[in-house]
This record gives structure tokens, sequence and C-alpha cells, in this order.
């Protein structure tokens, strides 16, 4: 069982940074993938990024490659994810999750969500 609790989120001005972060509890977390995922109002959760469980491998969608980054810490249970030149389309609630053996975008091979926080990008 993986507990995921995600902090960082708030509103910045287009151009802006922020770091989330993830907290996840369990002593099993290194042997996850964890992923970034977002959601906007009216649409649907969106995969944002991946870091392999020994963070040697990561990727993104491409609607934030050069601009988002991943990292992970396992010595903290803990994974990153930095958001430079943000964007007014970058505005949603972010989701950390986990995955067991998977390697990917599918939301549906996430086994562990956080409850998300809200970042607003005003233009």
């Amino acid at each position: 069982q993986v507990q995921l609790v995600e902090s960082g989120g708030g509103l910045v001005q287009a151009g802006g940074s922020l770091r989330l972060s993830c907290a996840a509890s369990g002593r099993t977390f290194s042997s996850y993938t964890m992923g970034w995922f977002r959601q906007a109002p009216g649409k649907e959760r969106e995969f944002v990024g991946a870091i392999s469980w020994l963070g040697d491998s990561s990727y993104y969608a491409d609607s934030v490659k050069g601009r988002f980054t991943i990292s992970r810490d396992n010595a903290k249970n803990t994974v990153y994810l930095q958001m430079n030149s943000l964007k007014p389309e970058d505005t949603a609630v972010y989701y950390c999750a986990a995955a067991l053996r998977y390697y990917g975008p599918s939301r549906a091979h996430y086994n562990y969500w956080g409850q998300g926080t809200q970042v607003t990008v005003s233009s």
C-alpha cells in the first residue's frame, strides 16, 4: 500500500515557476514508477510525465517537454515536479501517482493516487 500526498500548488503568473512535491508512505517507494498527471476543468486527466523507479529515466508529454522536470529522492520517499515557464493552459489540478512494474503514460496502470494540488497560472 502506498499513500501519496501532493503539495506546492498555488497561484503564479505566466512565465513563473512552481515546484510540486509528492510525499509517499511505505517502504517500497523505490520500486514504483512515479507519474504526474493533471486535470483541467471539463477535461480528462492527462499524463504530464513519469520517472522510473531508480530515477535514471524520465519522459514527458509534448506539451510540457523542456519546461517541466521530474526528479525523485528515494531516501526521502518524495518525487518532485519542477515547472518552469508556466502558461495559463497549465492551470489544472496536479496529481502524482505510483505504478508497479509499469513505465508509461496510461492512467489505468497507476495503482495509487494522491488527492491533487491546484496550480493556477494567471495571464
